[in-house]
């Protein structure tokens, strides 16, 4: 790998790296090297075939494109056939299975009644005001102030606490603003006009995004085994751990990684969707993942499944890094580590992992796609 005269380099090749790459080598015409130490593109979007069933996987755990932005989805239309899905999420609750997120149905279920949405609107108003909560102050309060008490008992804080293993009372509020409540029966998780999963797979859409004579790819290349041979005059583009990136100079970022227990199951259909909640604290994993239901358009077997329990944990040492916690000292540390890439005026850090901040999937081309134009086209000849 010849770094000699390198003016661009991306650290990873998850979406964030990809997009950046493309655009330095399509729109600004320069050469680019991409690296990533995984063996494959993608990042955490990536899937393969399993081989025993031939069903898609996603491997790092369900990965739905959606957007509202035309830009970002004009752009990875160029790359990719999106199928028709649309996501919807059940959970199960003691014996029972339930709606997610919340809806009309579910509190109708949950409650035994049969409520028409501004019935529903009123009911769940009271159970709030029994609460008196006027300014939540961590997740708990935050979700009792959104759907009273019952319903965060039920669906929310057992999973929580496996998700997150802390008590929601120490967590902040934000965590479960992005969990949408609904009074109306829609049951599509996401409300985004563009939504699907790339017809031929996330591997191929990366691979087409990468397919340009001016990127070099390498994978399973360490940044931190050829940094010391990068040109001192060429622009970095980190996509890893900030703080990895610093050397940990001022502590480790707190970051939950996830663990998936494959399984093949001898039936055609195991549990009749997509991704199934595990709600009770009881049971170890917070989630089941199909994938067969992600692409009814293809033919599978008919005797044979593939599924994916999913289990929660705080990472540590080098575990693969998932979703910021976020605490009060990891908000601290972080202002630390941004005041130092600050100083580096060739270097940006960008995506989930860069900017210790979860990303969908459209939000971390969009940052990509702007920061380009902002940072690296818009700063002219090198």
């Amino acid at each position: 790998m010849n770094l000699e005269g390198l003016k661009y380099l991306v650290v990873g090749a998850g979406f964030y790296g990809a997009v950046t790459a493309e655009r330095i080598a399509a729109d600004l015409g320069e050469r680019v090297l991409v690296i990533d130490k995984r063996s494959h593109v993608g990042g955490n979007s990536y899937s393969e075939n399993d081989p025993a069933t031939g069903i898609e996987c996603h491997v790092y755990g369900s990965h739905i494109f959606h957007t509202s932005d035309p830009e970002v989805w004009s752009y990875l239309c160029r790359f990719a056939s999106l199928n028709h899905y649309r996501h919807q999420v059940l959970t199960l609750f003691g014996d029972r299975v339930f709606q997610m997120p919340i809806n009309l149905a579910t509190i109708n279920a949950f409650y035994g009644v049969n409520l028409t949405p501004a019935e529903a609107r009123e009911f769940i108003r009271q159970e709030i005001e029994k609460e008196s909560i006027s300014a939540p102050k961590n997740l708990e309060e935050k979700a009792i102030s959104l759907v009273g008490r019952p319903l965060y008992e039920a669906f929310v804080k057992g999973y929580t606490v496996k998700q997150w293993e802390t008590d929601p009372r120490l967590l902040p509020a934000d965590i479960i603003t992005r969990l949408p409540f609904r009074f109306g029966y829609k049951s599509d998780y996401f409300n985004d006009p563009w939504q699907g999963i790339p017809l031929d797979g996330y591997a191929p859409l990366f691979r087409r995004m990468l397919d340009h004579p001016n990127v070099e790819l390498r994978l399973g290349t360490d940044f931190f085994a050829v940094r010391d041979r990068v040109p001192a005059d060429c622009r970095v583009i980190f996509t890893g751990p900030i703080d990895r990136f610093f050397d940990y100079r001022f502590g480790r970022l707190g970051w939950r990684t996830l663990r998936f227990e494959k399984e093949v199951c001898p039936v055609g259909d195991f549990q009749g969707t997509t991704v199934m909640n595990y709600a009770d604290a009881a049971v170890p994993y917070t989630r089941i993942h199909e994938f067969r239901h992600y692409h009814e358009e293809r033919d599978y077997p008919e005797d044979r499944t593939v599924i994916y329990r999913e289990y929660s944990r705080t990472a540590a040492g080098e575990e693969e890094p998932y979703y910021p916690i976020g605490t009060a000292a990891d908000r601290e540390m972080l202002e630390l580590y941004q005041d130092a890439a600050q100083k580096l005026p060739n270097v940006s850090f960008g995506g989930r992992l860069g900017n210790y901040r979860y990303l969908d999937m459209d939000k971390a081309i969009q940052a990509a796609l702007q920061t380009y134009q902002r940072e690296i086209k818009g700063a002219g000849p090198r």
